[in-house]
């Protein structure tokens, strides 16, 4: 049976303020929904923020899903996804996406004896099993690539999201590439039918799920593996490397991103060639509506993640997320003034 758990909190609150655009205390706000994935830097840039300007964030971290929905129905003032809009999309919406940070979904594990990054998987074999198919720790297929690794007979349990997300959409494109047979019977999709496992709401969920549960293997953004102190798993890499999940293997994933190539932004960083590239790598994504009807607003919008891309790089860093390069944040600004109008009038730069 499939049991659910919760997010610790719903909604992730940036600010002790609320309100779409709306005024408290006299500090402007602004409202944002979805990803989990980069809801950590995204608080850490709202504190900043605040105190910079008196702007508060009202951000609910309810996953991509959630977050592509409330920006469609135009209850935010902005959309969060870790699951790129292909450009069809977003003209059939209306909308527009540009990238934040970049970072790593990570495999995390509780299996008594092993240490951080001890044990080594590749991407067929996570994908047997989350297809059910590889159900103990001893099973030959993880003890042929794991020599001297005290690998328990313990049944395997697997957890995985339950909620629309980016985070899964990641992580299931992957395993699609890596098995021909997840591929058919499962896919990828920000929402798929899980052949088995424990369903987790949230990257918080899933971590809270595999901390409590002996013999589980889960998958979350790093940034809940370190907070967590959780163990992980190394991952074979394109290049046939096995290769630790940090802010070194991720940015070695993004060297060759050429997001002047991508049309509507749209561009997977998984599988990437290079020695120390990790291969569950994505970059996590904002949404706005091209044609707005208050110019303010989305001004507002735009300020905060102009001064996040200028102020921002120590917080991400830290929180092990990848900065964008400078040459990528100014093609965005430069899209801002062209891609998104309020009367036909461009809202970007502010005047």
């Amino acid at each position: 049976m499939i049991r659910f758990l919760g997010l610790a909190a719903a909604t992730a609150m940036l600010a002790s303020c609320g309100g779409s655009g709306g005024t408290n205390g006299g500090a402007t706000t602004i409202s944002g929904a979805g990803a989990t994935f980069p809801a950590s830097i995204y608080q850490k840039w709202s504190e900043g923020y605040r105190q910079a300007t008196k702007v508060g964030l009202n951000y609910q971290a309810i996953g991509s899903g959630g977050g592509i929905k409330q920006i469609k129905a135009g209850t935010v003032d902005f959309g969060a996804s870790d699951k790129p809009l292909k450009p069809g999309e977003l003209q059939k919406a209306g909308l527009y996406q540009f990238p934040t940070v970049i970072g790593g979904v990570v495999p995390v594990l509780n299996v008594e004896g092993l240490k951080p990054g001890q044990l080594k998987l590749t991407g067929a074999l996570l994908a047997d099993i989350y297809l059910g198919k590889v159900k103990s720790w001893n099973d030959p297929a993880i003890v042929s690539i794991n020599p001297g690794v005290p690998l328990p007979a313990k049944p395997i349990t697997v957890v995985h999201r339950s909620d629309g997300s980016g985070t899964t959409f990641l992580f299931t494109t992957y395993l699609s590439g890596q098995s021909p047979e997840w591929a058919q019977k499962a896919g990828a999709s920000d929402s798929i039918a899980w052949p088995t496992g424990l369903a987790g709401k949230g990257n918080d969920g899933v971590a809270a799920f595999v901390k409590q549960t002996a013999g589980s293997i889960g998958y979350v953004e790093y940034a809940y593996a370190k907070q967590n102190g959780a163990s992980y798993a190394q991952m074979q890499n394109k290049a046939g490397s096995f290769v630790a999940p940090d802010a070194a293997s991720f940015a070695a994933a993004a060297e060759g991103a050429d997001w002047a190539k991508a049309p509507g932004n749209y561009l997977l960083l998984l599988d990437q060639p290079g020695a120390n590239a990790w291969p569950i790598t994505g970059a996590t994504f904002i949404l706005l509506h091209k044609q707005q009807q208050d110019p303010k607003t989305v001004q507002a919008v735009l300020k905060f993640f102009d001064w996040a891309y200028a102020n921002g790089d120590a917080a991400a860093a830290k929180l092990d997320y990848v900065p964008l390069p400078a040459s990528v944040k100014d093609l965005v600004r430069k899209q801002w003034a062209s891609e998104i109008t309020a009367g036909r009038k461009p809202v970007w730069p502010v005047k």
